[in-house]
């Protein structure tokens, strides 16, 4: 029984909406959806790992770009209650270590509360400027130092009086240098000798004098360092005088401070630590030293001592989870960073230039990023496990990471971390992490797998209208009619290459929508018709079908040679996709084959000359051991033939062409020609049952437009395999076509069925002498071969 085409209602699966409501008109009637369509089980992925507290649940989610997958995670991620993952939100600061300033210290303070602890310490510290100069500018301050040091010019006034007096009376006198040291020397009377006088005594004198001179010396040491423990002495009385005076104010101050903080031992000892750290630096605020107290206030926001800041480096504004999301993933941005300051020349840094990262922000929330941007990236990819591993962040240098530079930096105390991460990237990204990383499938425990395609169904129609309605209302369009949105579900499938799914590739059809809303916009329209995605699709189409055209304009001029009309043995149109960054199309080629007497070998000249892909190759030897099967049972085939396909220069790769070079091959055994008005395409098994093949639409489109060009003829059409009907959304002039009987296509299960549509014959089957029908394909290609046998056998 002969095959018969398809029906016209087979090629396209228009959208009728069915369960939309008859009252909606239009996307302004339709609720827009509040979830990514068709993404239930990466929807449960993910909220299974955010609501697992142990360490290494963190997600990768996996899928193509243009999924939805950051537009989903961020609305279930908003949909959250206020802290509904459990965790307890802080705000985290940086202070100076009074000990080792080199290692500031974290202060971990309530959500909120970071800011207004920084506040009152400003507030302190302007209170502390005013009153502690004041505190020390006053005639009881000046009155009891003027007594410590009083009482320490009369002790030094004693001591040296007494010595003098008694050196006196030895003829010594006590005198000061220009250079401030005291010296004894000789006395003539109550003068210092001249040299003259001096030598003009006799030698006993001059050696008394020495003698007398040398016993006051070793008392005049003594009296000195008396001075020194003195003055030590005095210096200690004052400093703490000025402790004194200075502790007066800060207590009036800092207990009032102190009894607002006294929930938080963390922040009261970080107060009684700052505390002693003033009485022991009181020359800041005092702006004794000039040079230093310029340098202590140098400071790029508020004149107030560096020393005292609070660095708040993330202060929560509510208890909402952090959702940040990392746009460029580099060391610094993620992990944070510490700045460098100049004054005057000099290059300095300390804790109120440490900078927060990503993670930071992060921190009791969800950080997302994109794996590759992660992995482009030098030392993130390390830096980011290690700190998962850990569950703390610190802040090092990234030159300190790279170089053996012994350069001085800080070392601030880490910060506790309890954070997911979301890491998003396409699968081969995810397969190499797995293959190359050991660590990788221990820290990401959850893959959340975004699905290409949902099935279509009449309620998942309605399902994506509502997601088209959501677009529409996200980005201010016009509103899409009844026809326009069918016209949109119908591009989706067409995009999925299957009448029974929708792509959930939601930038294409966010895409479409923009392009459709500008074209109705552009004449004036108040709404998003049919017409207006139709135009969208062609302007589309126009831009980025250059490719297309070139290789059409090749039929046009007869570069390209090939045949839509009449027999040809050895000879067969099959079908391709060619494929440019984002666009594809049909490109018809000629396969030929011929044959010469020989051992049965199939000589495959793509592969020969290493043009061919191992795909192919499988084709040419499944087919090879089909026609074994057939022809060669019981004895060798006398046949070698030769498949190419004609005018190709680049690579070909794929099966698709097997069952069209298994009908060039039959043909040329049996000398029977293939009618030229039909193009084949599709894989086939060792048994000649056909097997689907990929890009169904474009490769019959492909064939309609050349036979356009060559000349059009109600008898042309394409076979393809029976498992692609599903796979049909094909062009309305092609599902025109085929509905006037001006094109045809066949879906065929066997590759003899193929045969037969291509010669107009029977294809044959074995009798019990194990002899095909004489008139039938086989039985022709058996005759050509049992002689060429004889031949063989007499010579």
């Amino acid at each position: 029984m002969p095959i018969k085409p398809l029906n016209s209602t087979k090629l396209y699966r228009a959208s009728a909406l069915k369960k939309l409501s008859s009252d909606c008109k239009s996307t302004k009637h339709l609720e827009p959806l509040d979830e990514i369509v068709g993404q239930a089980r990466a929807q449960q992925a993910v909220e299974f790992a955010l609501s697992m507290k142990e360490k290494g649940y963190n997600i990768y989610a996996l899928g193509r770009n243009g999924l939805g997958k950051r537009t989903m995670v961020l609305r279930h991620l908003n949909r959250q209650a206020p802290n509904s993952n459990g965790r307890t939100l802080y705000d985290w600061c940086y202070v100076v270590n009074f000990d080792d300033t080199r290692s500031p210290k974290v202060l971990k303070l309530p959500a909120g509360m970071g800011l207004t602890f920084k506040k009152d310490i400003e507030k302190l510290m302007g209170k502390l400027l005013k009153s502690l100069p004041l505190a020390f500018d006053n005639e009881m301050y000046y009155t009891r130092a003027d007594k410590l040091k009083n009482q320490l010019a009369a002790k030094q006034e004693e001591a040296l009086l007494l010595l003098t007096e008694e050196a006196k009376r030895h003829s010594v006198g006590l005198s000061i240098s220009p250079q401030g040291n005291y010296e004894l020397v000789a006395l003539n009377g109550e003068e210092a000798h001249s040299e003259e006088s001096y030598l003009a005594l006799s030698t006993k004198e001059q050696d008394d004098m020495q003698e007398s001179i040398s016993k006051f010396e070793a008392q005049l040491r003594g009296i000195v360092r008396q001075i020194t423990v003195w003055e030590e002495d005095y210096a200690e009385k004052q400093q703490k005088h000025d402790e004194q005076v200075a502790d007066g104010v800060l207590a009036h101050v800092l207990d009032a401070l102190k009894e607002q903080y006294k929930e938080h031992p963390n922040v009261k000892a970080y107060i009684k630590a700052m505390h002693k750290d003033i009485l022991d630096n009181l020359d800041i605020f005092l702006e004794e030293s000039e040079e230093q107290a310029a340098l202590a206030y140098a400071s790029m926001s508020k004149k107030m001592p560096r020393r005292y800041q609070i660095n708040v480096l993330v202060s929560q504004a509510s208890q909402m989870q952090p959702i940040i999301v990392e746009e460029t993933p580099n060391y610094h941005t993620i992990f944070g960073y510490v700045e460098n300051a100049t004054y005057k020349g000099t290059v300095f840094t300390d804790f109120s230039l440490i900078r927060p990262g990503s993670l930071h922000k992060a921190n009791g929330g969800v950080l997302m990023i994109d794996a590759v941007k992660v992995l482009e990236h030098p030392y993130v990819w390390d830096g980011l496990k290690r700190a998962l591993r850990s569950r703390k962040l610190s802040v090092t240098s990234l030159e300190r990471e790279v170089t053996l530079s012994g350069t001085i930096s800080l070392d601030p105390e880490p910060i506790p971390l309890d954070v997911k991460i979301i890491l998003f990237g396409d699968f081969a990204t995810y397969k190499l992490l797995q293959q190359y990383d050991a660590e990788f499938t221990e820290l990401f425990r959850v893959t959340a797998d975004f699905e290409d395609r949902m099935p279509r169904t009449d309620k998942s129609e309605v399902q994506y209208a509502q997601f088209i309605s959501s677009i529409v209302h996200s980005n201010k369009m016009l509103h899409c009619d009844k026809k326009a949105i069918a016209r949109v579900i119908e591009f989706s499938s067409r995009q999925a290459d299957d009448q029974n799914m929708l792509s959930l590739h939601s930038v294409d059809i966010a895409n479409l929508l923009r392009e459709a809303n500008y074209c109705a916009r552009s004449v004036n329209a108040n709404m998003i018709r049919v017409s207006h995605v139709e135009q969208a699709l062609a302007n589309k189409e126009k831009r980025i079908c250059r490719a297309k055209d070139d290789f059409m304009q090749s039929f046009v001029n007869g570069t390209t040679l090939i045949s839509t009309a009449g027999l040809t043995v050895g000879q067969v149109n099959a079908l391709s996709v060619m494929s440019t960054t984002d666009y594809q199309f049909g490109a018809p080629s000629r396969i030929t084959a011929t044959t010469a007497f020989g051992e049965g070998r199939v000589f495959d000249i793509e592969r020969n000359v290493e043009l061919s892909g191992s795909i192919h190759s499988k084709g040419v030897m499944i087919l090879t051991a089909y026609i074994a099967s057939i022809l060669g049972k019981t004895d060798k085939i006398p046949l070698s033939t030769h498949l190419t396909f004609e005018q190709s220069y680049g690579g070909v790769d794929g099966d698709s062409a097997t069952m069209a070079e298994l009908c060039a091959m039959l043909s040329s055994f049996a000398g029977v020609g293939l009618r030229q008005d039909i193009a084949i395409t599709g894989s086939m098994n060792q048994f000649g049952e056909a097997q689907p093949i990929g890009g169904v639409n474009e490769k019959i489109e492909g064939f309609f437009d050349v036979c356009k060009i060559r000349g059009r003829k109600d008898s042309q059409g394409v076979i393809i395999p029976q498992s692609n009907v599903h796979n049909l959304m094909l062009r309305k002039d092609i599902v025109d076509a085929v509905d006037k009987g001006k094109f045809h296509i066949w879906a065929i299960s066997h590759v003899d069925q193929a045969i037969e549509l291509l010669t107009d014959l029977k294809v044959g089957s074995l009798n019990a002498k194990e002899q095909y029908p004489k008139n039938s394909i086989l039985g022709l290609a058996q005759a050509r071969l049992n002689s060429l046998r004889k031949t063989d056998t007499k010579d």
